[in-house]
């Protein structure tokens, strides 16, 4: 791809956000009916190709058995407040009335509270006496400390995530983790991230991971773009570990999932996603609009409450209705908030393909009027696309 002259020192190449692109109909069509979006990784088969992003506000036990009722796949973060504490719901509900000048510092103190180890192994098995598959999130740094647990409450799949996670960590002052021998020896399956490009997202598949996440700062809570200066806007990011996928399948056989992480709030982002090469989404905000959300309309990330550099920010998502309705519908409201999955059923019908792996070949362009043409009366009322 041709790069753009930045200055005379730098160039780069052209990127694009799921606002720059649209998908584009086929010659064929065919009842949403008759289209399955059913995805399977490692055992495991889900009715629905979405993981909830490990976030506190979003997941907790109760909303991850909900979540597997649905069909999809609920990730608890084994760092955050439901491993600190044993009851955390009061400060859930205190978090929703911090002033928003207060709410960082406020955070930061209540994940001071170490961790409290038997709370990972409960955290777990609560969720497998709901009868669901189960999966947890650790960050590179607490891996071999929480692996023990994972394998003794039976976990099934563990998710390795950082902001940027990758291969080849080199550190002068402490052992890092060695994530291809950590997954070779693991008895479980497990997927990494994030990443954003070719070269990172092979060399996370080369570890022997079954899935790798895509995203670095796209997220609704996320500031890491702001405060790091890092990032590659989605479309172009899952585009281009896509590719590294198919690399990797022709020199081992062996498929690795591509999981769009971040920066999708309605039905077409989460179409566009899987257009542009993944294989399921990873999806935080819009989740932690349900009744059933520990933080009820309120969201951050995993770095929010970072001691000393925060990235993330408590923003307030409104409730919207239930999960199944902000996951299956049916919905009540036009701007594509709601029913995500039936959005991407009915964009796959339209466009005519059957399954995800078909749509992932889906036609795609440039197209940054796509959210403006015509929409002049929405847009200047705030309804439908003007939200």
């Amino acid at each position: 791809m041709a790069e753009i002259e930045i200055g005379i020192f730098k160039s780069g190449r052209q990127a694009y956000g799921f606002d720059d692109i649209a998908i584009v109909p086929s010659r064929r069509t065919r009842d949403p009916e008759d289209v399955d979006i059913k995805w399977q990784i490692d055992a495991y088969e889900f009715e629905l190709p979405m993981l909830g992003s490990a976030m506190d506000g979003v997941i907790s036990p109760a909303t991850a058995i909900e979540l597997g009722k649905l069909g999809g796949l609920g990730v608890l973060n084994l760092e955050g407040l439901w491993t600190r504490y044993e009851d955390p719901m009061p400060l859930f509900d205190e978090i929703r009335e911090l002033d928003d000048d207060k709410a960082t510092a406020r955070m930061q103190q209540m994940y001071q509270e170490p961790i409290i180890p038997e709370l990972v192994t409960a955290r777990i098995k609560e969720m497998k006496a709901g009868g669901i598959t189960t999966a947890a999130s650790v960050t590179p740094q607490k891996t071999q400390e929480f692996a023990k647990a994972c394998l003794d409450a039976e976990l099934d799949i563990l998710v390795i995530q950082g902001t940027v996670v990758s291969a080849e960590h080199v550190s002068k002052t402490a052992e890092p983790l060695n994530l291809k021998k950590f997954i070779r020896e693991f008895d479980i399956p497990v997927i990494v991230g994030g990443c954003a490009s070719y070269q990172a997202g092979l060399h996370l598949m080369r570890t022997g991971a079954v899935g790798v996440l895509v995203g670095i700062g796209p997220g609704n809570a996320c500031t890491s773009r702001g405060v790091l200066g890092i990032g590659v806007p989605q479309a172009t990011a899952i585009a281009d570990v896509a590719g590294a996928r198919m690399r990797h399948l022709d020199e081992t056989g062996v498929y690795v999932h591509v999981i769009a992480d971040g920066g999708m709030s309605k039905g077409g982002d989460v179409a566009k996603a899987i257009a542009c090469g993944a294989d399921a989404v990873m999806i935080g905000s819009p989740l932690s609009s349900a009744f059933e959300a520990p933080a009820r309309g309120f969201h951050w990330g995993m770095a929010t409450f970072h001691p000393t550099l925060p990235r993330g920010a408590r923003v307030r998502t409104a409730v919207r209705g239930s999960l199944r309705e902000i996951l299956l519908g049916p919905a009540h409201e036009n701007d594509g908030r709601m029913n995500l999955f039936g959005a991407l059923r009915t964009a796959m019908a339209t466009c005519g393909y059957e399954t995800v792996k078909e749509f992932q070949k889906a036609e795609v362009m440039v197209a940054p009027s796509l959210q403006t043409e015509g929409k002049y009366f929405q847009r200047s009322q705030g309804v439908g696309m003007g939200h």
